[in-house]
């Protein structure tokens, strides 16, 4: 590993000071850094790579920051697999699962190549307008169809590999990975999946009919959803925190993308341990 991309939480003093201390470190052992764009004057150089870019050229991806910071990064992940290394400075921190004090230790273990990868799926969504594409995205966590704030309730055509779901006549519509069964999904009432199943997720949210549960269907599948109500504000939200506006009769194809992201965890911690710390289960 001889190429390092390096992301950093924007406007937080602790993730400039130990980007800037990790540089040193990493400079001190004969390590290319590449800093992303818009942090890497702060970090102390004069150019910065621009996300894909990092994804496409490191050997391995550090991300300073929280959940919101990773996604950002591995959802530009490319065939070429790239490891990424997810430093918790956020909340819960499912993503970034190392912490602070565990970053040196463990990133000698990595550059040895003494690490575990989970590799975690990703949607492909495509938005068809008037028959045409107009934009293809990937996503970790989510896909998310929402009504705006001053918005009724919007009905959502929903096909599965050409079979009728149903419509949802809803808030909106969380199609969701593994990953992100324990963001959006979980609030609207959808179940936790463990990461290594290849599954994906609708969750409704605030349906009008009780009965419209999540469902789990396979991977594999194709889902189809057309937009059934006009003259409303309606958005695609891709990982909350990329949104695209929809029109009546909009269709959002949404697919595993077969790309994964490559996610470093630390060797001692299994997905049932990150449960039982972020969600605090069998506590009182």
């Amino acid at each position: 590993m001889d190429t390092i991309g390096l992301v950093i939480k924007r406007n937080l003093q602790e993730t400039v000071a130990l980007g800037r201390e990790l540089v040193t470190w990493l400079q001190a052992r004969g390590k290319t850094i590449m800093p992303e764009d818009q942090t890497s004057q702060e970090l102390g150089f004069t150019k910065g790579w621009r996300k894909v870019e990092i994804m496409q050229r490191a050997d391995l991806a550090i991300v300073l920051g929280g959940d919101g910071t990773l996604l950002s990064v591995a959802r530009r992940a490319s065939k070429r697999e790239v490891p990424i290394l997810g430093v918790n400075f956020g909340g819960l921190g499912f993503l970034t699962s190392t912490t602070i004090e565990e970053l040196f230790p463990t990133l000698e273990q990595v550059l040895k190549g003494v690490y575990n990868v989970e590799r975690r799926s990703l949607l492909e969504v495509a938005l068809v307008r008037d028959g045409e594409r107009v934009g293809v995205f990937q996503v970790l966590n989510d896909a998310v169809i929402n009504k705006g704030a001053l918005a009724r309730i919007i009905d959502l055509e929903t096909w599965v590999d050409d079979q009728y779901l149903c419509t949802y006549k809803a808030d909106g519509l969380i199609v969701s990975t593994p990953t992100g069964s324990t963001a959006y999904s979980l609030a609207a009432g959808g179940p936790i999946i463990d990461p290594a199943i290849g599954v994906v997720v609708l969750a409704p949210i605030c349906p009008h009919m009780l009965t419209n549960r999540p469902i789990v269907l396979p991977d594999y599948a194709n889902i189809q959803v057309v937009l059934r109500t006009a003259d409303e504000d309606v958005i695609l939200t891709l990982d909350g925190q990329e949104g695209q506006p929809l029109k009546s009769g909009d269709t959002i194809g949404i697919k595993r993308s077969g790309i994964t992201a490559s996610l470093i965890q630390p060797q001692n911690r299994t997905f049932f341990d990150v449960l039982r710390n972020k969600l605090r289960w069998g506590e009182r």
